[in-house]
């Protein structure tokens, strides 16, 4: 695994860590509210739907971590390209449906760790 490559896995995981705290734990707190553009009524009125899109990026984020830490290097790339795909996928369709910024923030940065994974 190249240097290049771990550190991009690692950003886009970190990145999803980070994500999952502000959905589950910060989404009606004003860094969450900042973050996401929200209002105070919005932001508790949906906090339990944060909350779940929050895991699901937990699960991202661990899958990359997975796929950083596993010993097998083959099966190590198969699982970053799975991850980092799975990121991608749900950048596009984020940016799609809620959020062209989203795009800029987890769509690109996926795709270029892939090739970075690919080809570095």
């Amino acid at each position: 695994m190249g240097l290049i490559s771990a550190i991009a896995t690692g950003s886009i995981a970190a990145l999803h860590m980070y994500i999952l705290v502000l959905e589950m734990f910060l989404w009606t707190k004003p860094r969450g509210r900042k973050a996401f553009r929200l209002t105070a009524d919005f932001a508790e009125k949906t906090k339990a739907l944060a909350a779940n899109q929050g895991l699901y990026n937990g699960f991202l984020s661990a899958g990359l971590f997975w796929g950083l830490l596993h010993p097998d290097p083959e099966f190590a790339t198969q699982i970053r390209l799975f991850f980092l795909g799975c990121v991608f996928v749900a950048g596009v369709f984020g940016a799609a449906t809620a959020n062209s910024r989203i795009l800029f923030i987890q769509a690109i940065p996926a795709a270029v760790s892939v090739l970075a994974v690919l080809y570095g």
